[in-house]
């Protein structure tokens, strides 16, 4: 990792070399009751837009790479006379542009398939926490290193540039205790604001000649110290702990501890809290044909494990009926199943869920709670 720094006034002719690309970054969406702003991430077209000064997003960067809703191919059906497709059985030529594929009884021709990974531009992602940028991580743990990596995420993933920038904890930010408080790989420029100067952390070769063209120049040993400073203060600033020593053993050992129950009645099983967490990746998928037989899709939805139906399967039966037995599994996911698959926890500790939470559900008390059972 190489590390530089510039002048704040820098930044903006960064963001304007960036700007050939789509850029997407925090921007203030409005204000909540009590007056306090609330950001999220869009497409920013001015640099006055950009708030590297925000809190928390409302939603995390993850939309970007998982939307809630995507076509993942979509047919066109013909009969015999009107058949002219492409007959050689492809799905996509790996750069994210649609490809036809139509062939049944020896090339036929009477079906057309187009798969779509929705890639056409690169894209910029400016301002990164590193809680999100490491839940981005974890997703490509999941996603990409498995058996069947998933091409929509991955060619997504391929075309993107993250600016990773410091961040100042909130009351319910715990990702200190998740270990997701700083970012060591995932970005390709990290900002750490310093007054007058901003520190930067290059960790891949475009970032370094973007740096090339602004005023730009290594660190001595004052500003090492300075920035070292900068981390001891972030650092003491965490209020909300997760005590995770031997949590999976404790979880295996209160799998049917009351307190699930007391907290299943508070549950109203929305699934906002899925929706607003940067690593839930659950998804349902659903074939729609159109009446008249001549056009059908297949489309992915991000869904939720907290929702009535999630656990519902062919005859009506559902394995998990009640709001306790769902709530405990998505805790169980997050820092049990996970925890003995990738040696880490699904959980970066944002406090999304916490603060959308309508019954004020949130992680370190549950995790409390179930480490207190008796």
């Amino acid at each position: 990792m190489l590390f530089k720094v510039f002048p704040v006034g820098e930044l903006i002719r960064l963001f304007e070399i960036l700007s050939a690309d789509r850029i997407v970054g925090p921007v203030k969406k409005g204000e909540d009751q009590h007056g306090h702003s609330l950001y999220d991430f869009d497409v920013v077209h001015d640099f006055a837009e950009l708030r590297l000064d925000y809190t928390q997003t409302i939603h995390s960067a993850k939309n970007y790479f998982l939307p809630y809703r995507e076509d993942l191919c979509t047919f066109t059906f013909q009969d015999a006379a009107g058949a002219g497709g492409d007959e050689t059985g492809g799905s996509g030529d790996g750069q994210g542009r649609p490809n036809a594929a139509g062939a049944r009884d020896g090339g036929s021709g009477d079906w057309q398939k187009e798969v779509d990974y929705g890639v056409y531009a690169p894209l910029v992602l400016f301002g990164l926490h590193p809680c999100d940028i490491n839940a981005l991580n974890k997703l490509d743990k999941v996603l990409l290193g498995g058996r069947y990596p998933n091409p929509f995420y991955g060619e997504k993933r391929a075309n993107m540039f993250i600016v990773g920038h410091s961040c100042n904890p909130q009351p319910f930010c715990f990702c200190k205790s998740m270990g997701t408080d700083s970012a060591i790989r995932g970005f390709d420029l990290f900002l750490t604001r310093m007054d007058d100067l901003y520190f930067a952390e290059v960790l891949s070769s475009r970032a370094f000649h973007l740096l090339e063209q602004i005023d730009c120049r290594e660190p001595d040993s004052r500003e090492h110290r300075r920035y070292l400073n900068e981390m001891a203060v972030k650092e003491s600033l965490f209020v909300a702990h997760v005590d995770t020593s031997d949590l999976t053993k404790i979880l295996d050992l209160e799998f049917q501890a009351p307190v699930w129950k007391e907290w299943g009645e508070k549950c109203l099983s929305c699934g906002t809290c899925a929706q607003v967490c940067p690593t839930c990746y659950c998804y349902g998928v659903e074939e729609h044909v159109d009446m008249d037989l001549n056009h059908g899709r297949k489309e992915k939805k991000l869904y939720s494990c907290n929702l009535l139906d999630f656990a519902v399967v062919a005859g009506g039966h559902n394995f998990r009926p009640e709001s306790h037995t769902r709530l405990k599994y998505r805790y169980y996911h997050k820092h049990r199943g996970f925890v003995e698959a990738f040696e880490e926890s699904l959980c970066v500790g944002c406090g999304r869920c916490g603060q959308s939470c309508l019954a004020r559900i949130t992680v370190p008390e549950v995790i409390a709670s179930v480490r207190a059972s008796k």
